[in-house]
């Protein structure tokens, strides 16, 4: 008779194996399946960062990391403790995966292709005895006086001592119905990612501009974020859009996506710095025409627009600005208005908040408090980040953490 401990992951992502992984390590006698609805594994990890594999993000210190997650920030705390980005970047250069870390902080493999992550993780899974099971989508669990049995297709697959949940984010709440019905509370899922459509704004005729110090203000929140600016044919992406739909993502989908924005589009100064700094330029380059000369930090093309949205003549010289028009022209780098009609998905780092509440797992454990020996990680949980390698870590981490099964 086999007395083997028997342990469930249900998910084949980047969480999933980690978590199968944790639980190989933590306990090497047990019999683990990793059951993935589709016929592909780790298809996110093999798509992201174009391709690349942004693995995690450099900052190692707890506190500063939390920052890149609008929701489940508290939460994680504990388990960054017990599985951190050095950690991570140990775990993977054990296994001959060398990272390396670009300008911005952002982690990818020194072979620049995310197969180097997929083909370590396979490795590992194969080496550890993991028996993996694809096109096996999971639509109940019951519990058991000792476990959990698990069905797919109307049929009993498994029956298991334990179970990782760890199916990732799903757009709609009726995805979660089988965890709901285990007595989880669901937050409702809504995209996180996305860029803003701004299909009446002028603003679009600069398609490839990119703004490298700009704020971006969501008018009618505390929300604000900083960074570069990309503007594209349909409206705005980059970081800084892409940060503030993060953080605003719950607020946006009860706009139904119909909101203003507020952009300053150089922070390198204030706006009382900018009158004065304004004043100083004018006096210094006197004869220069507008539109050869202007002293802040974004290309000329945008410079020429917000000349254009003032009704300044580009051909002025500085000296003939004048104290009116140069309080305009500041006020507009400060203080430029936006209206947003819609959102288009970042499809490449598609990311949903949503999903089971953190006030229902054990965050030390990442065990259920709703059901004994059930255990989540990943983005199935009301977890999600900005990009940069932010939402990887949350499932290292987690899956890490899950795979204890303490």
């Amino acid at each position: 008779m086999n007395n083997r401990k028997k342990i469930a992951v249900i998910g084949g992502g980047a969480a999933g194996f980690f978590a199968a992984l944790s639980a190989a390590k933590h306990h090497p006698e047990a019999e683990i399946h990793l059951f993935e609805k589709t016929n592909k594994l780790l298809s996110k990890v093999k798509i992201s960062g174009g391709g690349r594999c942004n693995v995690t993000h450099d900052c190692t210190d707890i506190n500063t990391l939390l920052l890149a997650y609008p929701r489940g920030k508290k939460k994680l705390k504990s388990i960054f403790y017990q599985f951190s980005v050095s950690d991570t970047i140990a775990w993977f250069e054990q296994r001959n995966v060398a990272l390396k870390t670009e300008k911005d902080g952002r982690m990818f493999p020194t072979t620049d292709s995310s197969q180097t992550i997929v083909d370590a993780l396979l490795h590992e899974a194969k080496k550890h005895g993991i028996r993996i099971q694809t096109k096996s989508a999971v639509e109940k669990m019951e519990p058991s006086e000792n476990g959990w049995t698990i069905y797919s297709n109307h049929q009993q697959i498994a029956h298991v001592d334990a179970v990782i949940v760890s199916t990732g984010g799903h757009p709609k709440k009726s995805n979660f119905e089988w965890l709901e019905k285990l007595g989880h509370r669901i937050a409702p899922p809504v995209p996180s990612l996305f860029t803003f459509n701004m299909p009446h704004e002028k603003i679009t005729s600069l398609m490839g501009v990119v703004a490298k110090n700009t704020s971006v203000h969501l008018l009618g929140t505390k929300i604000t974020s900083v960074g570069e600016l990309l503007i594209t044919h349909w409206g705005m992406s980059g970081p800084a859009i892409l940060k503030a739909s993060a953080f605003g993502a719950e607020f946006l989908a009860e706009k139904e996506y119909q909101f203003q924005i507020r952009v300053q589009w150089d922070t390198s100064q204030s706006l009382e710095e900018w009158r004065t700094s304004l004043s100083s330029f004018s006096l210094q380059h006197p004869h220069k025409q507008l539109s050869t000369l202007h002293p802040f930090t974004f290309p000329n093309r945008l410079w020429k627009y917000v000349l254009e949205k003032l009704a300044i003549e580009p051909e002025k010289r500085w000296n003939e600005l004048g104290k009116k028009n140069s309080n305009r022209i500041v006020e507009l780098i400060t203080n430029d208005v936006f209206s947003v009609e819609g959102k288009t998905t970042f499809k490449e780092e598609f990311v949903t908040c949503g999903g089971i509440e953190l006030s229902d797992v054990n965050t030390q454990t990442m065990e259920s408090k709703k059901a004994k020996h059930l255990y989540f990680a990943g983005e199935v949980l009301n977890i999600d980040a900005i990009t940069g390698g932010y939402n990887f870590q949350a499932a290292w981490s987690t899956g890490f953490v899950a795979g204890q099964l303490k």
